[in-house]
């Protein structure tokens, strides 16, 4: 029998959707480009690749860096993100949000530009171990907007691209669901304006967590 809900799969984006992290990011990617010499990003800039894979994003970000320099940018970004990466922390309202859909028999799960390793680490850090059922990162499948991660998680619970929905707060996100063929909803406190997100048809852009968490409550 056909199930009440309308998504089985849920996948959340991780940085700038659950994860407060989009400030400290975009200046962590700003030192990395400064320690190496090149011309530093604006905010806009740097924030604007948030959720791409780390070496698409810094690429993107610092396009008067040699490519010879990536593995030393990605070195440096990851040390000013280790050194500061406890100053972060879940939006107010993620925790209430997930253990309420959980409770409705939702999959959970994560599509991330962040790798394997980071991922690992910051679920660990803040106490989720559990909550979500799969996840999938950059490094293990394709950067963002390709489709990889949401059709690898959708056919590791079997389940249609119309009963799957992404959320996330980049035009990247949005993007990977419509290559992917899944509905999506984007969030508007995150690393990219809202303007951006219509042309990507997205079923709703929340404003606060409180507004993803009424919607999907009623919508999902």
């Amino acid at each position: 029998m056909p199930r009440a809900r309308q998504f089985d799969l849920i996948a959340f984006d991780w940085d700038g959707t659950l994860f407060d992290s989009t400030a400290l990011i975009t200046r962590c990617i700003q030192e990395a480009v400064r320690d190496v010499g090149g011309a530093v990003p604006s905010d806009r800039d740097a924030a604007y690749v948030i959720g791409m894979g780390l070496m698409q994003a810094l690429a993107h970000a610092a396009p008067d860096v040699p490519v010879e320099r990536y593995p030393e940018l990605g070195a440096r970004y990851r040390h000013h993100y280790i050194t500061h990466k406890h100053d972060i922390s879940l939006f107010d309202g993620v925790l209430p949000m997930l253990t309420d859909l959980k409770s409705r028999q939702h999959w959970l799960t994560v599509a991330t530009g962040k790798n394997r390793q980071g991922l690992d680490d910051v679920l660990q850090a803040v106490e989720l171990v559990g909550m979500f059922d799969a996840s999938r990162t950059a490094d293990e499948t394709a950067g963002k907007p390709h489709p990889r991660m949401l059709h690898e998680l959708m056919r590791e619970f079997g389940v249609a691209p119309e009963r799957t929905l992404m959320i996330g707060d980049t035009t990247h996100d949005l993007q990977m669901a419509l290559n992917a063929g899944c509905h999506s909803v984007g969030v508007s406190y995150g690393a990219h304006e809202p303007d951006a997100f219509h042309v990507l048809n997205p079923r709703f852009v929340a404003h606060t967590v409180r507004e993803l968490h009424d919607w999907l409550l009623s919508n999902a």
